[in-house]
């Protein structure tokens, strides 16, 4: 059974139906950094896990500063989102568990990313993620950067009450979104423009669902581009990345093309930014 079906086929039918009616629519320093966090349990030790952030990106905009306000205009006027095709795209890549992160790369592989069937891709794309989410942490507690629901008034596409106690900058599913699609560019480097576009509609949806303003998106870009560089200094993750390309190389040889109008409406979804 394929992974990626039943939210697919939702969502294309409401894409589908919405593309023919209509067009697309001075303060305290902050605190020094904290130490590195430790590996998790069970994770593969590598340069990513010693990875500053909390020194490497730029601090999050302040009050007062031309960029916090321009975060406050976006968020204020992607509100007006809520109940669009663009906004159930946004709920639907809350989740970004490795089943679901890969069926939703699928379009933009032009083959349907089954977990089951392509384990060691899986694998690559779990590590990928864990060594993501590992890299947030300290430039969050660093930079202390409020929700954008927590200082303007308007709808979420996720309960607020879920991330109103943690932090904005750097975006997690940004920089899990971008760095998962860097390393599916580098295993199918002919599906690039498709691949890297999905991953910046992964962080464009955090800005949609008014979790995350724009400037934690940017940050986690970056973010998501240097764990993945110091990724390629893993042994670990260099045989990983061999093993998924010879796996996916000989799945997309005999997989069906996706191609169609579900990947279009798609495409036609996520070209535009949507701030």
């Amino acid at each position: 059974m394929k992974a990626s079906a039943g939210p697919f086929v939702y969502l294309s039918l409401l894409l589908i139906g919405w593309l023919a009616g209509c067009a697309p629519v001075p303060t305290a320093p902050a605190p020094p950094p904290p130490a590195p966090m430790p590996a998790a349990s069970g994770t593969v030790s590598t340069p990513a896990s010693s990875l500053q952030t909390a020194q490497l990106l730029p601090r999050a905009p302040r009050p007062g500063t031309a960029r916090y306000e321009a975060d406050r205009g976006v968020f204020r006027a992607t509100r007006a989102l809520q109940g669009t095709p663009r906004w159930v795209l946004a709920q639907h890549d809350v989740d970004y568990a490795t089943p679901v992160l890969m069926a939703d790369f699928s379009c933009a592989m032009g083959v349907n990313l089954d977990a089951i069937r392509l384990p060691r891709l899986a694998a690559l794309v779990d590590q990928t993620s864990r060594a993501a989410d590992l890299s947030t942490g300290p430039a969050k507690k660093a930079n202390q950067r409020q929700r954008p629901f927590l200082i303007d008034h308007g709808p979420t596409c996720q309960p607020a009450e879920q991330l109103a106690k943690s932090f904005d900058y750097p975006s997690g599913h940004a920089t899990r979104g971008w760095a998962v699609g860097l390393v599916l560019t580098e295993l199918a480097p002919d599906r690039a423009t498709e691949l890297l576009l999905r991953a910046r509609a992964f962080g464009d949806s955090r800005v949609v669902c008014g979790v995350h303003n724009l400037s934690a998106i940017e940050a986690g870009v970056m973010n998501g581009g240097a764990v993945v560089a110091t990724l390629h200094a893993s042994e670990d993750f260099q045989a990983k990345l061999a093993a998924a390309r010879q796996e996916l190389g000989d799945y997309r040889k005999s997989a069906p093309s996706n191609a169609g109008p579900q990947c279009r409406a798609e495409q036609a979804l996520i070209e535009p930014t949507p701030y």
